[in-house]
């Protein structure tokens, strides 16, 4: 309520000793602010709002009713972003499992499959470097 009335959204009366007194109208205005942060709007755009409430008329109406068009809008182009983000964010864990996955199976069989010759065995060409004939792991140095 306190930071209510710092941003100017509501008054209320003091008692003597400091204490703050709310009418039911002002119960009323915490009720509905709180339905426009709820909304998703700033201080700000709450503040903008506020004269409708505080004076009904059709041009107040018809600026509200803009306010939180363009506000609406606002968050559709937000929501498509973070949509085009989280899109590419599942291409990349998508891509990472599939990395991750290739890398667990391989592994797996060349851990059984490498070994070092035995005698009278040939060396894998893999394993030879192809110029000095001294064995590399993967071919040429």
């Amino acid at each position: 309520m306190r930071y209510y009335e710092e941003q100017g959204l509501l008054t209320s009366t003091r008692s003597a000793s400091g204490q703050r007194h709310y009418s039911d109208d002002q119960v009323e205005r915490v009720a509905f602010i709180q339905r426009l942060y709820a909304a998703g709007l700033s201080s700000r755009t709450v503040a903008d709002l506020l004269p409708c409430v505080d004076a009904p008329s059709a041009e107040q109406s018809d600026a509200a009713l803009e306010r939180m068009a363009q506000e609406r809008d606002r968050l559709t182009e937000h929501i498509a972003a973070l949509l085009h983000t989280r899109d590419a964010l599942d291409g990349l864990v998508a891509t990472a499992r599939a990395h991750r996955a290739s890398l667990r199976q391989p592994a797996v069989r060349a851990a059984a499959a490498v070994r070092p010759p035995r005698a009278g065995e040939v060396m894998p060409s893999a394993w030879r470097d192809e110029t000095s004939g001294i064995p590399g792991p993967c071919g040429r140095l």
